[in-house]
């Protein structure tokens, strides 16, 4: 039967997470659980949580589903599909526009049979610890520019970066960037910026801040500026997913947004 998540099951979402290799830490998931605790799922089995799945509403404009796992041992008995379906149904009734995933390899075909079209690629890149020249200094001590988020995003998503704003630095009326812990690297982004030198500022100050860690950065290869900066700073392509889209109700209208000014996504479970 699927219920919902609670705290309390945030050490079995963590094996899930393991289970999969994935960067999202303890924090990750009670974030998500403080964001929408209506729209976080999960199956049990043999007394174990088994499958999950999380949908974060952008008002009605827009929902992001993310943390489709499950553990290995429980594969092939259709509980991601399960969880999916009950997703969907709830952001129906929460009367959204437009629905949208990253989608990795093993996941596209369920989510293609599910209506869900291809938008555009993601990809995760990643940097091996090591010293970088000093350059100017943002600060990094809170604050980001939410206009700017929305013309690039096209959803207010302020409630959320506010709450994963671990670090975050901005450069007023140019660009914004944040960073966080993860369970295997630190992260950086999201990133908006309306130009690649801002971008640039940022994005050394975080690595300079980082030096001694493994950072990985989510990126889209569709904006060239990003890849140039990733192959400029040492990052190495690591793995590649597909940006899907499903229209949340028949004819909703275009979703517009700006995907030249996205230098780093928030991460797949949040865009």
């Amino acid at each position: 039967m699927i219920r919902l998540l609670q705290l309390s099951d945030i050490l079995g979402a963590m094996r899930l997470k393991e289970a999969a290799g994935w960067n999202q830490t303890e924090l990750d998931w009670t974030n998500l659980l403080a964001t929408e605790p209506e729209g976080c799922f999960g199956i049990d089995c043999d007394g174990v949580l088994a499958a999950t799945t999380t949908a974060v509403c952008y008002g009605q404009k827009l929902a992001w589903i993310g943390m489709v796992l499950t553990a290995p041992e429980f594969r092939g008995r259709g509980f991601a599909r399960r969880l999916m379906e009950h997703s969907l149904g709830f952001l129906a009734a929460r009367g959204v526009e437009w629905i949208k995933l990253d989608a990795t390899d093993m996941g596209l075909p369920l989510y293609a049979k599910l209506g869900f079209a291809e938008e555009c690629l993601v990809e995760r890149w990643g940097r091996a610890p090591g010293p970088l020249p000093t350059g100017p200094e943002p600060c990094w001590s809170g604050g980001f520019d939410a206009p700017l988020d929305l013309e690039a995003f096209g959803a207010d998503r302020t409630a959320v970066l506010r709450r994963i704003a671990v670090h975050s630095a901005s450069i007023p009326g140019s660009a914004y960037a944040m960073g966080r812990p993860g369970s295997k690297a630190a992260y950086f982004g999201p990133c908006v910026s309306r130009s690649p030198e801002a971008a640039r500022v940022l994005l050394q100050s975080f690595l300079a801040r980082h030096a001694g860690e493994t950072v990985v950065w989510d990126l889209l290869p569709g904006n060239p500026e990003a890849l140039r900066l990733a192959q400029e700073f040492g990052f190495e392509r690591r793995r590649q997913l597909v940006r899907m889209a499903l229209p949340g109700r028949p004819d909703p209208p275009p979703f517009l947004h700006s995907n030249a000014a996205v230098f780093g996504i928030a991460g797949f479970e949040y865009g």
